[in-house]
């Protein structure tokens, strides 16, 4: 608000509670307070706040009524005090209305209105929180949804990578854009067919990086509120292949840590750490780890990376890769607490159900067992530590007679 000055009174009744200015665009919640349309909206949605500031009511149905009598007293005496440093403040524009909503929904069936329509609930959904919530309650998900599903298999895998943007990628980004309730993500996977596998397929490499990242995005929302274990433990093992290639492709930084935080949160259930691993998701994640410069990124991995290193499976794709056991060795005391307690568990996994000679004698040649001896001196996680004694202890007569193990350790080196 422009600065008035000291002789101005401003009327109590044209200040926002929230802000205690002006306000531009008053409107009147459910309890009858009125407020600034941005304040109140940032005050619900931004900030997470489902009560009335003044009141501290619960509000339930947000309904936002545009309190056009008051608007228009501000209008009048802004404009009889412009001497006084009053600015005017030019009327608002109205706000979209669920029937609008709902007639765009209803043109978008058709094949000659569909990308208009579109292209305007794209734009609808970009400009605040409020039509999010608007789209959301008339049911605007499901309909995407579907429009999604039903183009699922127009779009060939000859297509071209630069091809133009379908009405399906146009769909499946305003579903991305309306950050659905954890009661919209459910219902957008339980009543919309096999929404999930036209997810996995639109990660593929034929569509644009763009659209991968919104499938993948979506995909990871879903799974996270899911309270259907059958839907996590059934998952087919083409769609660990397609979070593999994500991983390939470095579609972008978002796709990346989506991608690692889906595999984290489904790598817990059933077979999912196998698949994984027989998917050749491993060799990925050490390159990835091997390049990563980002603390946040090198810590899922290695969440990850142990998730998958209890099966088997996973164990021999580590073992495989000639750098497995040496980059994992390296981000301990390198990236953060949480990433070398990870790492060591995985050496941890490794040694103690996959420690054959030849891997015990790549332990040593790559620096692991000298880094295990540091973790067992310095200050660290007393569940770290247990680890890592634990490995030194179990292959001692292997390893005793290493240079790499501090001479002050040797008399308490177990024989």
């Amino acid at each position: 608000m422009t600065d008035l000055n000291d002789d101005v009174e401003v009327p109590s009744f044209f200040l926002c509670p929230i802000l205690l200015e002006i306000m531009k665009d008053p409107v009147t919640l459910s309890t009858g307070i009125t407020y600034d349309r941005d304040s109140i909206e940032k005050w619900l949605f931004a900030h997470k706040k489902g009560v009335c500031p003044v009141t501290k009511q619960v509000v339930d149905e947000i309904e936002l009524t545009p309190n056009h009598t008051l608007r228009r007293l501000i209008q009048s005496w802004c404009a009889l005090n412009p001497s006084s440093g009053v600015r005017n403040f030019p009327t608002p524009r109205t706000p979209i209305t669920k029937t609008e909503i709902i007639k765009l929904l209803n043109d978008s069936k058709s094949p000659h209105m569909q990308t208009n329509s579109l292209k305007r609930l794209k734009t609808i959904v970009l400009e605040n929180e409020m039509n999010k919530r608007l789209m959301e309650s008339v049911g605007a998900a499901d309909h995407l949804a579907s429009i999604v599903n039903n183009m699922n298999n127009s779009i060939t895998s000859s297509s071209s990578p630069a091809r133009e943007t379908t009405p399906a990628d146009e769909a499946l980004s305003i579903l991305y854009h309306l950050d659905l309730s954890p009661t919209g993500l459910k219902s957008l996977s339980l009543n919309t067919g096999d929404f999930m596998e036209t997810l996995m397929n639109k990660m593929q490499r034929d569509a644009s990086r763009e659209t991968r990242t919104y499938a993948v995005m979506l995909t990871k929302s879903i799974l996270e509120v899911t309270d259907q274990p059958m839907q996590l433990t059934l998952l087919n093992p083409k769609f660990f292949l397609q979070l593999k290639q994500i991983l390939m492709d470095q579609i972008s930084k978002k796709g990346t840590k989506a991608t690692l935080k889906i595999l984290i949160n489904v790598c817990g259930w059933g077979r999912n750490r196998i698949k994984a691993a027989e998917a050749g998701v491993v060799p990925v994640l050490i390159e990835t780890l091997l390049n990563s410069t980002k603390r946040r990124v090198s810590e899922m991995i290695l969440v990850l990376l142990d998730q998958i290193c209890e099966c088997a499976e996973g164990r021999a794709e580590l073992l495989n890769h000639a750098g497995g056991l040496a980059v994992v060795s390296k981000k301990i005391f390198r990236v953060s607490s949480v990433a070398s307690e990870k790492a060591v568990r995985i050496l941890h996994s490794v040694a103690k159900f996959s420690g054959n000679r030849s891997v015990l004698q790549e332990m040593l040649q790559v620096g692991v067992v000298g880094k295990l001896c540091l973790v067992v001196q310095v200050e660290c996680g007393k569940k770290m530590k247990g680890h890592a004694t634990e490995v030194l202890k179990m292959h001692s007569r292997v390893w005793k007679s290493s240079s790499c193990i501090p001479y002050n350790l040797i008399s308490s080196y177990p024989c």
